[in-house]
């Protein structure tokens, strides 16, 4: 059998036919597939959660095919702990089904940060600044003995609190500062050295 023969047989079109047919069902195939896997035309919008418990934004996203994942923790003094502060991708964004929803909750504690070295080393307005800038409130002075608006102590809930003591930003910080009196020592001295002269005439005499 010729070349040509074999070429035009029957046999050999039918093989060519159906590695076609193959490919092209093994196209479809991948291309349903891939549309099934990455969810082509389907999205979801993100709903509102802010200020909703963790539990009730989790089944929310979950009744719409979507994952709460928990990745930050804030603290807001005016929220319920354990709610919903921000998440991402926000509300009214479109995403596709299965995506993962980034939450920040509201933590449960109020938080602590360490003071710095403020007193008998800062004036008012450096302290009041730095102690404001660290999350901290701050209440009415409380003037004691010394220079004029010079920081020598800091209360916070009615103690004295030292450099390095972790303290709660929600408790209002008293700063124990200087009322510009600095001859009160100088003038008991003075009162001192009088009486001392009065004793002295009055043995003399």
């Amino acid at each position: 059998m010729s070349i040509k023969q074999k070429l035009l047989s029957p046999i050999v079109w039918g093989n060519l036919l159906a590695m076609v047919l193959v490919t092209i069902v093994l196209a479809l195939v991948v291309w349903q597939g891939m549309d099934s896997y990455t969810h082509h035309g389907e999205s979801i919008q993100v709903p509102e959660l802010k200020g909703l418990q963790m539990t009730d934004a989790q089944y929310r996203l979950e009744q719409l095919g979507l994952h709460a994942m928990v990745v930050d923790s804030s603290y807001h003094k005016g929220m319920a702990p354990g709610c919903v502060l921000d998440y991402t991708p926000a509300a009214g964004r479109r995403v596709k089904s299965g995506r993962n929803i980034y939450i920040t909750i509201n933590t449960e504690r109020t938080p602590t940060v360490a003071l710095p070295d403020l007193a008998d080393n800062s004036s008012l307005r450096e302290a009041q600044a730095k102690l404001t800038a660290m999350g901290f409130r701050m209440a009415p002075v409380e003037l004691v003995h010394g220079d004029k608006e010079w920081v020598y102590g800091i209360k916070s809930g009615g103690r004295n609190v030292y450099a390095g003591e972790r303290v709660s930003i929600d408790v209002p910080l008293v700063l124990q500062v200087g009322n510009g009196d600095t001859e009160e020592e100088d003038e008991s001295l003075n009162d001192v050295t009088i009486d001392s002269y009065d004793i002295l005439d009055d043995v003399l005499e």
